[in-house]
């Protein structure tokens, strides 16, 4: 039994605010996510600060994928939602005719928010804007680990919304886990496998609907035509930067023998290119969340045949930007998902060394190849399963809203972004008007002498 009386009066308020009905007029709720722009956009240089705070964030990095990231999902949602959330005629089937099939969009209802702190911005707000915008009410708890950033995330809210529609919950994994206690009628969690699997297990004592944004072993392939200068500046900027800490960022490189050489040249360069000599002091290099964090890169790093970098300074959560070679897949760099700024490599011969790695590991989240063969690489993109992938660049097709965003099997379940954002936190409720002066005896038993001729027209029809 929860005692927190806090957290159940927040539940309760907006349960009886969502059943009365107060969320679910569509110009309220774009008028409200009018006022959230408006409200991000007033506070940038906040948000800018908090985040250089909490994880030592280059400027460019935050107003492009925390700032813009989000005020771009708005300018979506605000443009579209009064024509996603139309209710919408479908055709009938024959046994139903005459009639008119409908399908209506509807919010789920009191949604709990969990969020992460590598983004603690974007990924707190990116979800919340979908279930606003489908109607429904939002418990947000914020990443304990980003905490200007929370703050900050608390007081745009709080200038926009009732705490009836959307409260920010603050606290740690015992916040969280009280929480989970209630009955929510939808959790959305970002964050790693090990408390998406607490998450999903909590959900499931009331069968409570869930999103959960995991990650993975991402792979990132280079075979022996890729444009290795290209290809090396792309993976690097997508390794490094946010110091590593992105569920999409490629987790280990798998190269072809024959191009190992140059592409580590071309790494070693680009990583000198954008951080310098020394990347400790430089203002586009992020830092880890925590000492706890930069000791566990650390440690990792031991017995390593390290390539480049691997300096190190745990009490200011810095790790540089590192290269490590890769002989094994027993190595304890390839057991889980790094999150951090260390790229194992390894080599390949064959495409059958790639199956054997690649399928080694559960489904990812994201999946890269570099390559000049088109027809080769179009072929592994629809070979193996992932969350989303790309050619021949890294990261960027997050910021595609036409396409979904998520994971698949252990790396996730479910999807969002624009309008997929809208559907997630939507339940299709669907109904059928029928007339009552047509009425076919056929249907109803005794069926006798006129269910024969029903079936006849029925096979006839399909």
């Amino acid at each position: 039994m929860i005692k927190d009386n806090p957290l159940i009066l927040i539940k309760k308020s907006q349960s009886d605010f969502f059943k009365n009905g107060n969320t679910l007029d569509i110009k309220t709720r774009t008028r409200l996510l009018k006022a959230l722009k408006q409200s991000v956009k007033a506070h940038e240089s906040d948000i800018t600060l908090a985040l250089k705070k909490d994880l030592g964030k280059p400027t460019a990095e935050i107003w492009l994928a925390e700032i813009y990231i989000v005020l771009d999902e708005l300018n979506t949602v605000i443009k579209n939602l009064q024509f996603w959330a139309k209710p919408r005629r479908v055709k009938g089937k024959w046994l139903n005719t005459p009639s008119k099939d409908w399908i209506v969009p509807e919010p789920y209802g009191v949604t709990l928010h969990i969020a992460p702190w590598n983004y603690p911005f974007q990924l707190a707000l990116n979800p919340l804007i979908g279930a606003v915008a489908a109607g429904n009410t939002v418990v947000l708890k914020p990443s304990e680990h980003a905490p200007q950033t929370a703050a900050v995330i608390e007081k745009i809210i709080s200038k926009v919304f009732p705490k009836e529609w959307v409260a920010v919950v603050q606290g740690g994994p015992e916040t969280a886990e009280r929480l989970l206690q209630f009955r929510w009628n939808y959790i959305f969690f970002t964050g790693g496998v090990r408390v998406g699997k607490l998450v999903a297990k909590a959900a499931a004592e009331y069968l409570t609907p869930t999103t959960l944004e995991l990650g993975g072993k991402n792979p990132c392939i280079v075979d022996h035509t890729a444009n290795i200068k290209v290809s090396a500046r792309r993976i690097a900027w997508g390794k490094f930067m946010n110091c590593g800490q992105i569920c999409m960022s490629p987790d280990y490189l798998l190269v072809h023998k024959s191009k190992y050489e140059a592409l580590l040249a071309a790494l070693k360069s680009e990583i000198v290119r954008m951080y310098g000599d020394d990347p400790k002091t430089s203002e586009d290099y992020a830092r880890l969340v925590h000492e706890k964090h930069a000791a566990a890169m650390v440690n990792l790093l031991q017995k390593q045949n390290i390539l480049h970098g691997g300096e190190n300074d745990v009490r200011s959560r810095y790790v540089a930007p590192t290269l490590v070679a890769v002989n094994s897949l027993d190595n304890a760099i390839m057991q889980d998902e790094i999150f951090g700024p260390i790229l194992p490599i390894l080599t390949y011969e064959d495409e059958t060394e790639i199956d054997r790695i690649v399928r080694h590991y559960d489904k990812p989240l994201s999946f890269y190849v570099f390559s000049e063969r088109k027809k080769w690489a179009n072929k592994l993109m629809k070979k193996y399963h992932y969350g989303g992938g790309m050619i021949n660049d890294v990261i960027v097709y997050f910021t595609n809203q036409r396409l979904p965003f998520g994971g698949v099997g252990n790396s996730g379940v479910g999807s969002y972004h624009g309008k997929y954002s809208f559907d997630t936190f939507t339940h299709l409720k669907s109904y059928v008007d029928r007339p009552t002066w047509f009425d076919p005896i056929q249907r109803y038993a005794p069926y006798g002498k006129t269910f024969p001729m029903l079936q006849k027209i029925l096979r006839f029809l399909s």
